[in-house]
């Protein structure tokens, strides 16, 4: 879960790996680090905290030389430490290296250096490889690929040596890595978000694919079989700007807002690309959404949309459990994977598995070339542009999008859908500054509240989790999203005087219940937020919604219940993009 960014070319490398690091800082922001080969040294500089405290401190842009690798962590063995904070280097200080993923085998691997002599300094796992490299000959592809066989985990690994100046080798397994073709440089990084703003030329590594870069020039092999791999770069369709603030205060208020555009962009998607998703879906027995967080609660309303439209059931499974029932999976079975990054390491396991049982793969990502993309046999994309905020928005939405779309396809109604959507961003676009308004406002009496509850029935209760997952993820405040109907079987014995309840009531088939249910809380001393299309004198602060079709409610309540949870955390004084102890891409298990 961390970021990986690296440069070969004929300018300063410190300040373009800082701006690039800054860019990446969404994967990981416990401690970053840069090195660089300059005169036949090796110049580390690395320190714990966020990216322009450690540049404060430790001066990472003034490192000097061409050829230079850096990382941003976010910790998964070893402490937030200095000595824990990457690059790391070998006993001799000849190689450094980054790495983003788990090595699965590294306590073996740390018996076996230290009988060796090898003298570890820190408590990661990712240092190992750098004196696993030190123990074998020949050029630093040649260590690497020997290294790679003996490594087992996940990792994207760059490497740089004071023996090869003018020499980077990128390695790739199971975590994403990319590789950017620019005028006067060539970049490796987790992302395409570091250099976008050089190049949009982008080579995506395959599994088991080395790069090996040089100052104009890069190559690429089988690290397994050692034979050349001919790739070619695609131009990538983001731009710089796109994933600037453009005046903002922060990013996810700046893909709240943008949400409007979103709803029209993603309704745009390929006709026979399209088509082939439907097909898969018509031709399947059994259809299986798989998706953690933010991307299952989109597959929740997923599920219920095309069962509603086309009369087809499916299943939505939580990521991290569908593996253990992956061997359940037939050449009947169609995995519909939902993810934001395209590189969600859970999603990835289970998909994997599935298709070793002849499962066919049908994905929903916003990055194109992502591994889940790559790995599927249909795939739709979400066209919403970078989302760097680790909560996610703009990315939600679309994916609501873009499951609408496929349900309209699959019903033969897609006129009608599109018809509908068109009229859903209108609205959303007309109501967005009066809900920035409502939320401030209301986000404002929250501050010291520790405890909310969100209730939905039918397709709202998705909307219900959705809306506590993104107060909690930011906010820090304790949230929990449930069906409405459930308040009875346990959760009404907590409800106090003064608990905020948000009730997610549009006038739809299940606004009596709710409503009641709501009531029911209200009865307790809650104070009750009514979400819907229609006020009641039952709640004491309201929420309007524009009167939509009742499938479409989920695209429209969502978005207040951004705008609360980030209003919410901005007066509570939190780091609204970058919440504690999460990272935007969920790269290891």
């Amino acid at each position: 879960m961390c970021g990986i960014f690296g440069v070969v070319g004929h300018r300063p490398a410190g300040p373009i790996l800082l701006e690039g690091l800054k860019k990446l800082e969404y994967r990981g922001y416990d401690s970053c680090g840069i090195a660089s080969v300059s005169e036949g040294k090796l110049h580390v500089r690395k320190g714990i905290g966020k990216i322009d405290e450690v540049e404060q401190r430790h001066g990472l842009s003034g490192v000097p030389g061409t050829v230079a690798l850096s990382h941003s962590r976010w910790a998964t063995h070893g402490g937030v430490t200095d000595q824990n904070a990457h690059p790391h280097t070998d006993c001799a200080g000849r190689i450094a290296i980054v790495h983003n993923g788990i090595i699965e085998n590294f306590q073996e691997l740390k018996r076996e250096l230290h009988q060796k002599g090898h003298r570890i300094a820190s408590q990661t796992d990712t240092e190992l490889i750098a004196h696993l490299l030190e123990e074998f000959p020949g050029s630093l592809e040649t260590k690497m690929a020997q290294a790679a066989a003996r490594i087992r985990g996940s990792f994207a690994l760059l490497a740089v040596s004071t023996e090869e100046p003018h020499k980077m080798v990128a390695l790739r397994c199971e975590s994403p890595l990319v590789i950017g073709i620019g005028s006067d440089a060539i970049y490796a990084a987790s992302d395409v978000m570091p250099f976008l703003e050089h190049t949009d030329q982008a080579i995506f590594l395959e599994d088991h694919e080395m790069a090996v870069i040089t100052p104009g020039a890069v190559s690429f092999e089988n690290v397994r079989t050692r034979s050349s791999v001919n790739k070619k770069p695609r131009t990538l369709q983001w731009t710089a700007e796109q994933a600037g603030k453009e005046g903002h205060p922060h990013f996810m208020i700046k893909e709240i807002l943008e949400q409007p555009a979103a709803i029209q962009n993603a309704m745009r998607q390929d006709p026979d690309k399209l088509e082939k998703f439907v097909q898969l879906i018509r031709n399947s027995r059994d259809v299986k959404f798989v998706a953690c967080g933010t991307s299952r609660h989109a597959a929740l309303v997923g599920r219920y949309a095309i069962n509603r439209l086309a009369g087809k059931t499916a299943e939505v499974y939580i990521a991290s459990e569908f593996s253990y029932f992956a061997d359940q999976s037939t050449p009947d079975t169609l995995i519909i994977a939902v993810s934001q990054s395209g590189e969600t390491a859970d999603v990835l396991v289970g998909l994997r598995k599935a298709k070793a049982k002849g499962a066919k793969v049908a994905s929903i990502v916003n990055v194109v070339g992502s591994s889940i993309d790559r790995e599927s046999d249909a795939s739709l994309s979400l066209n919403c542009g970078p989302e760097i905020a680790v909560a996610s928005t703009k990315a939600f939405t679309a994916q609501l999008v873009v499951l609408y779309v496929v349900a309209h396809a699959l019903a033969g109604k897609s006129a009608e859908g599109t018809a509908a959507l068109k009229q859903v961003a209108a609205h959303a676009a007309d109501l967005m500054p009066q809900w920035n308004e409502t939320t401030r406002a209301l986000a404002a009496s929250w501050t010291e509240h520790e405890h909310v509850y969100f209730l939905g029935r039918g397709v709202n209760f998705p909307v219900a989790l959705e809306g506590a997952l993104k107060l909690k993820e930011i906010s820090y405040i304790h949230a929990e999203g449930m069906p409405a109907g459930e308040l009875k079987h346990g959760t009404l014995a907590l409800i106090e005087t003064h608990t905020p309840v948000v009730l997610l009531n549009p006038h739809d088939y299940t606004f009596v219940d709710t409503l009641s249910n709501g009531s029911e809380t209200k009865a307790r001393g809650a104070r009750l937020i009514g979400v819907s299309d229609r006020s009641n004198e039952a709640y004491d602060a309201y929420i309007p919604l524009p009167q939509v079709a009742e499938l479409f409610y989920p695209l429209v309540s969502v978005l207040p219940l951004q705008l609360l949870a980030y209003h919410a955390a901005v007066l509570r004084g939190h780091d609204v993009d970058r919440p504690r102890n999460l990272a935007k891409s969920v790269t290891v298990r």
